[in-house]
């Protein structure tokens, strides 16, 4: 059975953050301005190679890494689907996985094509200088994961259980 829920949440996920970093970084040159101040200084554009895990963590930069970094958010993305295709889960469910996967798969075909994770979002505020960086896909990640706590359908652990 298709989850048609997953499926499109999945695909607006993955084609938004392509289309984005592709706007971004090649239509804007990004990759060749370095930064570009959109809303100072809560918002800017900041061109980042991310060849780790989130912020840069675990960066060594092999491509033996890459390619285990690439397996990895596989094995997650195929251990999502699974888990939320096995039951019938709600909509938000669904659309917190689709989310989760597209943003996960943009970072792969990023991994791919280019060797590294292409990063551009920077956010600081209130007189703290935030020297990260991160995509839309990194936003899709974080909202499918934090959707699949919220929305999981188990009951709450009663006292004295």
């Amino acid at each position: 059975m298709i989850l048609r829920t997953l499926l499109a949440a999945g695909i607006c996920a993955f084609l938004i953050d392509q289309i984005s970093k592709y706007l971004v970084v090649h239509w804007l040159d990004l990759s060749q301005v370095q930064s570009i101040d959109v809303l100072p200084p809560l918002l800017n554009f900041r061109y980042g190679e991310n060849r780790g895990i989130n912020f840069g963590l675990f960066d060594g930069g092999s491509d033996l890494g890459q390619w285990v970094l690439i397996g990895f958010s596989l094995l997650i993305v195929a251990a999502v689907y699974f888990w939320v295709s096995r039951k019938q889960f709600s909509k938000w469910m669904q659309f917190s996985a689709g989310l989760l996967i597209g943003g996960a798969l943009g970072n792969v075909v990023d991994r791919i094509v280019y060797g590294y994770v292409v990063d551009f979002i920077n956010m600081s505020c209130c007189g703290i200088n935030n020297p990260f960086v991160f995509n839309i896909a990194d936003i899709f990640i974080f909202a499918g994961a934090l959707g699949l706590i919220l929305f999981d359908p188990k009951p709450a652990v009663k006292k004295g259980s």
